[in-house]
């Protein structure tokens, strides 16, 4: 009968460990983080097809994304995948593109701590060459750093902030490329 107690309260304190370690788990995906896949190469050279990062999932519902932030948020024409672009503008900016190079609130954008300095980034059906758009409130306009094989808010228009799920932060897979992502205009200050 002492043997029963023992594989009993074994059996107990197993279950209750792999119960809180399941709701600890779940917590932490649900509300705080969880890692997404990168699939393609549209954040080339920044992400590489295959690589794990995780994204804070908190962050956004006390402020919104930044420029210079890496977003996962649901694809725009296909809700059931996820994307990974970053911030270019944010509400009231005003974004242009000329001569190969994007412009926010008549500034040329520094982007040369993500972009190689001969990448040009041309228009799509919603932003062509030479237009000026201004960003509306509760929305982005975002762009995938291999600008050649991206679909983005050049093609598609504004991204919704409803639809954004939370901001990259780190790099954990495969380990000998981990590191955490930063945001090129905030990091200085």
């Amino acid at each position: 009968m002492e043997v029963l107690k023992k594989i009993y309260s074994f059996f107990l304190d197993t279950m209750q460990t792999i119960l809180l370690a399941a709701s600890i788990f779940l917590v932490i995906y649900i509300f705080l983080m969880r890692p997404f896949q990168v699939s393609g190469e549209s954040m080339f050279p920044t992400f590489k097809n295959k690589e794990y990062i995780l994204t804070n999932l908190i962050v956004l519902r006390f402020e919104t994304a930044h420029k210079g932030d890496v977003i996962v948020f649901k694809a725009p024409k296909d809700i059931e995948k996820d994307f990974i672009k970053r911030v270019i503008g944010e509400p009231g900016d005003t974004i242009q593109l000329k001569d190969g190079f994007v412009y926010v609130n008549g500034l040329l954008l520094d982007e040369s701590s993500y972009l190689a300095s001969d990448v040009r980034t041309y228009g799509g059906s919603f932003l062509q060459e030479g237009d000026q758009i201004v960003v509306p409130e509760g929305y982005c306009f975002v762009m995938g750093d291999n600008r050649m094989y991206s679909s983005d808010s050049r093609e598609w228009g504004f991204l919704p902030k409803k639809d954004v799920i939370g901001v990259s932060f780190f790099v954990y897979w495969p380990v000998n490329t981990m590191r955490s992502v930063k945001n090129p205009y905030t990091s200085a200050k």
